[in-house]
């Protein structure tokens, strides 16, 4: 396992895309285990590949219940909406209050490649929705209603 670098705002390749992963090998588990040690060593709650220069759909999500990684994940249904604060590794210092759905059902790979299919809710979705706008090259910033001093 190894720490990668975590692309910051301004670098275009956030802004890009992501493509969906067609095989689940070594490589995309290598990257998976490398992400969770990046993303606890800069203390965030989620990461998706792109914030370390990998144009690949994987997110991994840890807000407290437990480390999850998603492959090619999708969001099926949303629920109500509020308004809370966020941040993000990839722009260090700023945070905003975004609106995020309350509830999200979400579809998705698991490492082993077979489906799973899940409904998170508060932080969970909010981190969910966060690192699959990254997968889009979308950024918390882009959906700021207000920023935090």
């Amino acid at each position: 396992m190894a720490l990668r670098n975590i692309r910051t705002y301004g670098d275009e390749l956030l802004r890009k895309k992501s493509k969906p992963v067609e095989e689940i090998n070594h490589r995309i588990k290598v990257l998976i285990k490398d992400m969770f040690e990046t993303m606890y060593d800069a203390d965030g709650v989620g990461l998706a590949a792109p914030q370390v220069g990998i144009l690949k759909r994987i997110v991994v999500i840890d807000v407290g219940e437990g480390p999850i990684a998603l492959i090619n994940p999708e969001i099926i249904s949303k629920e109500g909406s509020y308004i809370d604060v966020e941040g993000c590794l990839s722009v260090p210092g700023e945070q905003g209050e975004v609106e995020r759905p309350e509830k999200v059902r979400v579809k998705a790979l698991n490492e082993e490649g077979k489906e799973i299919e899940f409904e998170a809710e508060e932080l969970f979705a909010r981190a969910v929705c966060h690192e699959i706008d990254h997968l889009n090259g979308v950024l918390f910033v882009d959906k700021v209603l207000s920023k935090e001093e």
